[in-house]
């Protein structure tokens, strides 16, 4: 009954497992459906762009024209960009991607042991190990295969792999990384991946090519929201139908690392992974780009410095804490791996089934063990059980490849000084000690003013040991350190251990101490030894307790009266009160960096290349217009025809084929005028006047 359950589980799983193949296989054939229909759409435009722009021309050249069609042109110079842009970014996916700029080629006679392991693994997954290594600054692995065809036709294989996973990773978890990456070989994966990732990045393209075109042309945004948005849903189902079947090819490469690896390496891995990528996130945001912005100084290998700060004592638990916080994560909806905690279980679901499938091994060769002779037979059979994946030896790669990617990292003229990575270390560590003293001298100068105390006239306008027992003997210690905590950032108001926030006097305790030890590191008596989660530590002279010289600055900052007690101290130390702080040599000129919200130097190419498309496209328009409007056909109107004058005659009845020096010419006949006809005029009628006279004269 067992067996048959067994059977009808596995039956089950085959057919749950094939229907979810030809789900992914029906996802994979619409995604390529849209991706063909998107191509389409693109070709139509710019045959509906390419129509209205020969119907302009041909209105113009017509001699019914009576002026030249601007409005016309105006639109098709308008949405020149937007088709170009779109044309550009269809072209981009439909041919193998060109070469990283940030990835540095590793060679067999650098890197043996990792060609040598990467070969291996190939042959273990069943594939053909890649052509190329590529080395890049960032916490991840990939493999790619540029094809043509949009990666329907087989390629040159190559494989990226993030140096920071180089310095983190265990051995083991390194090896289930390049298996996983090998195991998208073996199952085929970066056809499609190549397909959708091409299509997608098409589609980002082209939106992007209409956002450079909003920003450039005020003619474009009047009209970008629509396109805007139809390209933004079409990109969200094209990757609602490739997400699925990517997600599930990354679990087939965990399955098929998982067998060449072990599924605890696996999900080591993945964990180490995700916190690596927040750790190395961290070093670059808090370590070295205050460093390179402050001091101008950078390190020659950065990676080894990352590899010392991972490797650090008081980092284990915060490493622990981001794995931890990596696997409640979510999957991100664009992202195209599963969620690490669906990975993990499905890692830790592969490694129970190995250990009942190797238990049925083991059960026969104990049933025989009650004889004694057949004891010690039993012991080598167990070794290989225990330990299936025998831990492998550590890769490495010449530190030529980590400096050289190093330079590709930190690049531009405004990289900085590159110094030794131990150098660099040990000038971060004074830097992260010495950085509260820029605001303890700020507020020592701010409280002599505020109190009318002045500094002593024998001491330079420097920060001293002096003229901080100076004021905490005055009683000016609250003054000092209200003033002190106004001036110390948001994260450097916290003081060490367990005091709180509370406490104001704590962080001019920490300051006087910090001070005091820069005027011990100063002869070269003491040094700075860097901690990763907080302000270095001063590891001070032979035969005193690193605590020692904290105790004596708290003692003196909250009791009175103990500041002697804490010069002689110092000058058993050898330490002079009244001497400046010593300033470090120039180092370099800080950096300036701007908050000011701006587009990036490629947006900014993107956007000038897409004025002066627009402007070219609206010149030569408007000329190759007006040119066709000037030499147009002048119309014709209809009216009486002209006959054609021939000196052809036929003198004497001859037949008319001969000339004669004399042509004759007959006389124009017209037809006779119409008499106009005749109008009488009336006789003319004159009126009689007879005129009386108005005074009436007598009569003789």
């Amino acid at each position: 009954m067992i067996a048959t359950a067994r059977v009808l589980l596995a039956t089950a799983r085959a057919l749950l497992a094939t229907a979810r193949a030809l789900l992914a296989t029906a996802r994979a054939l619409l995604a390529l459906a849209l991706l063909a229909v998107f191509y389409a759409l693109v070709a139509a435009m710019v045959l509906l762009w390419a129509a209205f722009l020969v119907a302009a021309l041909w209105t113009a050249g017509t001699p019914e024209a009576t002026t030249p069609p601007t409005t016309v042109v105006t639109a098709c110079a308008a949405f020149a960009p937007i088709v170009f842009g779109m044309v550009w970014a269809v072209i981009r996916t439909g041919r193998p991607a060109a070469p990283r700029e940030d990835a540095v080629t590793v060679t067999r006679r650098g890197a043996p042991e990792l060609w040598r392991t990467v070969e291996e693994l190939a042959l273990d997954v069943g594939t053909r190990p890649p052509g190329y290594i590529k080395l890049t600054a960032e916490v991840n692995a990939s493999v790619t295969e540029d094809a043509p065809l949009l990666g329907l036709a087989p390629g040159r294989r190559v494989l990226y792999l993030g140096l920071p996973l180089l310095a983190g990773l265990s051995p083991a978890e390194l090896r289930a990384v390049l298996a996983h990456e090998l195991g998208h070989f073996s199952g085929r994966h970066s056809r499609f991946g190549a397909v959708a990732h091409r299509g997608a990045a098409g589609l980002v393209a082209a939106r992007q090519a209409i956002q450079d075109a909003s920003a450039a042309n005020d003619l474009v945004r009047l009209y970008a929201g629509v396109p805007l948005l139809l390209l933004g849903l079409y990109t969200h189902v094209f990757r609602w139908l490739t997400r699925p079947v990517r997600r599930r090819q990354e679990l087939e490469a965990d399955r098929e690392a998982a067998r060449v690896a072990g599924p605890g390496a696996v999900a080591d891995a993945l964990c180490s992974t995700a916190a690596l990528e927040a750790a190395w996130q961290e070093f670059l945001a808090d370590f070295l780009a205050p460093m390179r912005r402050t001091t101008g100084r950078i390190p020659d290998d950065p990676f080894r410095a990352f590899a010392h700060m991972v490797e650090a004592p008081e980092l284990r638990e915060p490493m622990a804490a981001l794995r931890a916080r990596a696997v409640e994560r979510p999957a991100e909806p664009d992202d195209a791996h599963p969620a690490l905690a669906v990975r993990l279980e499905r890692l830790e679901r592969l490694e129970r089934l190995e250990r009942l499938a190797r238990q049925p091994a083991q059960e026969p060769a104990q049933e025989p063990a009650q004889e004694p002779a057949q004891e010690p037979a039993q012991e080598p059979a167990q070794e290989p059980g225990a330990e299936p994946f025998p831990s492998p030896q550590p890769l490495s790669v010449q530190p030529r490849y980590a400096v050289e990617l190093g330079r590709v990292l930190l690049s531009g003229p405004d990289a900085g000084t590159r110094v030794p990575w131990r150098d660099w270390l040990t000038e971060l560590a004074e830097h992260r000690a010495t950085r509260i003293l820029t605001p303890l001298a700020e507020a020592v100068r701010g409280v002599e003013e505020t109190e009318g105390m002045g500094r002593p006239k024998a001491e330079p306008d420097t920060l001293t040991i002096h003229r901080v027992l100076r004021l905490l003997d005055g009683g000016r210690r609250m003054p000092l350190a209200r003033a002190l905590n106004a001036r110390l950032p948001e994260g450097g108001r916290m003081p060490r251990g367990d005091q709180t926030e509370q406490d104001p006097l704590a962080p001019l305790a920490e300051a006087l101490a910090v001070l005091i030890g820069a005027q011990l590191v100063a002869p070269g008596t003491a040094y700075w030894a860097m901690n990763w989660t907080g302000p270095s530590i001063l590891v001070p002279p032979d035969g005193i307790a690193p605590e020692t010289i904290r105790t004596w600055a708290d003692t003196a900052v909250r009791l009175p009266g103990q500041t002697q007690r804490l010069g002689l101290h110092l000058a058993a130390l050898g330490v002079d009160e009244r001497a400046p702080l010593p300033t470090p040599a120039p180092r370099g000129k800080a950096r300036r960096i701007s908050i000011a919200p701006g587009a990036t130097g490629p947006a900014r190419q993107r956007i000038t290349a897409v004025r002066a498309l627009a402007l070219t496209v609206l010149l030569g328009l408007t000329g190759l217009t007006f040119v066709l409007w000037a030499n147009r056909d002048e119309p014709s109107y209809p009216g009486t025809p002209v006959t054609r004058w021939t000196d052809r005659y036929q003198p004497g009845g001859g037949t008319g084929t001969e000339p004669t020096p004399f042509p004759t010419y007959q006389r124009p006949t017209f037809p006779a005028w119409p008499t106009p006809p005749t109008y009488r005029l009336p006789p003319r009628s004159v009126p009689s006047i007879h005129i009386e006279p108005i005074i009436p004269r007598s009569t003789p």
